[in-house]
């Protein structure tokens, strides 16, 4: 069964209308009674729908495109493939974050349970399989879906339209909203799934906010510890991978992707539009910085943060994370400078930690 979103779309719009209601300017000779039916990214956007650069590092996405019609600063104007209109901005992210209240205005505003006042705790258009255990105090809520074997402890709430799979745990007082959830999944106490992206269109006028129409999306065999949060994504889903294991107060942000069978430990944070390829390790408060890779079987070691990208098996540490021998000769270096005996030969060998 194909699961029928968490907001309701408005539209459609012609281009045309959204240009005026967005404040874009249109260079003549296109053609703006298109019909525009929702918002993708660029490399998803279809005939039909809206996109947006803000970004030169999805240029690429851009020449390859098929939106009907991008927002778009005057300076890239000349990158627009034929067949896409360009919508012409200032901020192409303002504008899009105004077009996205346009065609989604529930987003602006967090749903929960979506339960009458008196109605009873678990919705009664909610599917519950045979076999579940609901704790006193859980909430499901409207057009839930909870597989047979699961458990919902006490306090926890079930949002709008979430689906969770067979055997799995949801633990005391945690939240999942916009949520698919797989089968033998643990989410331990006070976790908290699917809320709102930090998205925010930044202007000395004020600080518009992006509305966040993605999901959240955990496949089977994931652990996520106590406290822990992972913001639905804004149009892309965040992705969590089968077997990942997650430990207490990590914070993964908007459209980030975590592969299969990693491990997060302890307090790290994890920026929007991050993508961890499979077995990646992320130790204790360690960082990694927004839009870049981490490859197949990195390690970063824990208190570090990776700002660029991270090639498959490789060890860093330190801020900007950097490859384990480099950081260990920095360290040797550093220590005969400050003890005054100069520093190392090219080939003097260096003790490298663990």
């Amino acid at each position: 069964m194909e699961h029928p979103g968490f907001f309701e779309r408005a539209g459609p719009y012609s281009i045309a209308e959204l240009a005026h209601r967005l404040g874009c300017e249109i260079a003549p000779g296109h053609d703006t009674t298109t019909l525009i039916t929702d918002i993708r990214p660029l490399d998803e956007a279809g005939p039909g729908q809206l996109s947006f650069l803000d970004n030169r590092k999805y240029l690429p996405h851009l020449q390859a495109s098929r939106a009907a019609a991008c927002l778009i600063a005057p300076a890239f104007v000349g990158r627009v493939p034929a067949g896409t209109v360009p919508l012409l901005l200032k901020s192409p992210y303002r504008g899009f974050a105004q077009a996205l209240a346009i065609f989604y205005p529930d987003a602006m505003h967090p749903k929960a349970a979506l339960s009458e006042a008196g109605e009873a705790l678990i919705h009664p258009s909610a599917r519950i399989e045979p076999g579940v255990l609901i704790e006193p105090g859980a909430v499901v809520g409207r057009e839930a879906w909870i597989g047979t074997g699961t458990t919902i402890a006490a306090g926890a709430v079930v949002g709008y339209r979430v689906t969770i799979g067979r055997g799995s745990y949801i633990g005391p007082l945690a939240s999942l909203m916009h949520a698919l959830v797989g089968d033998r999944v643990i989410i331990h106490a006070g976790v908290r799934v699917g809320q709102d992206g930090f998205g925010f269109a930044m202007g000395p006028g004020g600080h518009l906010k992006v509305p966040q129409i993605g999901r959240v999306v955990i496949q089977n065999d994931v652990e996520i510890g106590a406290n822990s949060t992972i913001d639905r994504g804004a149009l892309k889903d965040t992705v969590i991978g089968e077997g990942t294991k997650i430990d207490n107060l990590v914070q993964i942000g908007h459209n980030a992707v975590i592969g299969r069978h990693c491990v997060i430990v302890g307090q790290v944070g994890i920026a929007g539009s991050a993508i961890l390829s499979d077995y990646v390790v992320v130790g204790g408060q360690g960082g990694v910085a927004g839009h870049i890779t981490i490859g197949t079987g990195a390690q970063i070691a824990g208190a570090s943060h990776a700002k660029d990208s991270v090639p498959a098996g490789a060890r860093v540490v330190g801020t900007p994370a950097r490859p384990l021998r480099e950081w260990a000769r920095e360290q040797v270096a550093l220590k005969r400078l400050v003890s005054g005996a100069g520093r190392p030969a090219a080939d003097e060998p260096v003790d490298e930690p663990g």
